[in-house]
Formats: C-alpha cells, sequence, structure tokens
C-alpha cells in the first residue's frame, strides 16, 4: 500500500523559516517525480514545487520561487520542501504527491497518490 505522510507544519512569523517533510512508503520512491500542492483556506489546491525522480530537475511556482527549495533523498524514500521568508500569504495545508506516469508535475492530475496534508500557518 502507497502511502505519504506530510510533516514539520506548524504556526511561525512572516519572515520565518520552516522546513516540511514527507515519508513515502509501498513504492519504488526512486522511480517517481514527487510534487508538493498548497491548499489555503476558501482556494482551490494550487502546485507549489516538484522534483524529479533523480532529484536533477526541480520545478517552482513563480509565487514561491527562490524563497522555497525542494529536495529529495531517495536512500531514505523522503522530499523535503524548505520555506524561507515565509509570508501570511503562504498560510495553507501543504500536500505531498507522488507522480503518476507520464504526468505533468505542475498540474494534479499528473500525481496518483497524496498525503493527508500538514498545516502552515504564518502570522504577520
Amino acid at each position: 500500500q502507497v502511502q505519504l505522510v506530510e510533516s514539520g507544519g506548524g504556526l511561525v512569523q512572516a519572515g520565518g523559516s520552516l522546513r516540511v517533510s514527507c515519508a513515502a512508503s509501498g513504492l519504488t520512491f526512486s522511480s517517481y517525480a514527487m510534487g508538493w500542492f498548497r491548499r489555503a483556506p476558501g482556494k482551490e489546491r494550487e502546485f507549489v514545487a516538484a522534483i524529479s525522480w533523480s532529484g536533477g530537475v526541480t520545478y517552482y511556482a513563480d509565487s514561491v520561487k527562490v524563497r522555497f527549495t525542494i529536495s529529495r533523498d531517495n536512500a531514505k524514500n523522503m522530499v523535503y520542501l524548505q520555506m524561507n521568508s515565509l509570508e501570511p500569504e503562504d498560510t495553507a495545508v501543504y500536500y505531498c504527491a507522488a507522480g503518476a506516469p507520464y504526468g505533468s508535475v505542475w498540474i494534479e492530475g499528473g500525481y496518483d497518490t497524496w498525503g493527508q496534508g500538514t498545516q502552515v500557518t504564518v502570522s504577520s
């Protein structure tokens, strides 16, 4: 059974940093692109960042480029999202997702397994 479990969310002040993690099990992790999405209150879930199976290619939404960094450790079946210079607009539930074969990393439809999410709240 494929499972993704996010952790590391919490409350942080604007300008601060936070790292969220995602532990994967039940899949050949190193074969999958991985992504992070988020859903802010009252909004649709949106793409944040993605990383290729090898970690050699990364993708970012314009709103987080420069401030956020996605990385992965294939030996530990982990993917991370380092978030710096956080803004209140970054407040959301952050979801980890495993990519579907030949799926686009930019859209929800490009992923076939999702975690339950972890709450990130940025206070002003």
